[in-house]
């Protein structure tokens, strides 16, 4: 499982955990069924507080994305797709929200920040 965090980062590092494990779930670089790592060697591999991972692995199995079975281990879990794309939509539309109320704050008009989303879309 590929993790990047950031120490420098204004998201704490749970959030950033999850968020990876889950756009990994998401696109299916982590399949339905297949074995995490535990939280022990998790945190030991990030060089992060085995707290850290439990949140992240709590989060994610609240949300439906990872079962945990006892003394078996955590997996993906067998979700319905269309959850998984929904829960995603779900932060998208807050993410976009944000930007919006700040583009609202500097003045920016509906067109020009409709022109910055299609340009970064575009690019990446």
């Amino acid at each position: 499982m590929n993790i990047l965090i950031s120490n420098s980062s204004q998201v704490p590092l749970y959030e950033q955990i999850e968020s990876q494990i889950k756009t990994q779930i998401i696109n299916l670089t982590l399949k339905p069924g297949e074995a995490l790592p535990s939280i022990r060697t998790l945190a030991k591999e990030l060089k992060v507080s085995i707290i850290t991972t439990k949140r992240a692995y709590e989060e994610l199995e609240k949300e439906g994305f990872i079962k945990t079975a006892v003394g078996k281990g955590t997996f993906v879990a067998e979700a319905n797709n269309e959850r998984l794309k929904e829960v995603a939509m779900f932060e998208i539309e807050n993410k976009l929200e944000e930007a919006i109320i700040s583009a609202k704050a500097i003045g920016l008009t509906l067109e020009e920040a409709l022109e910055i989303f299609k340009n970064l879309y575009e690019e990446v």
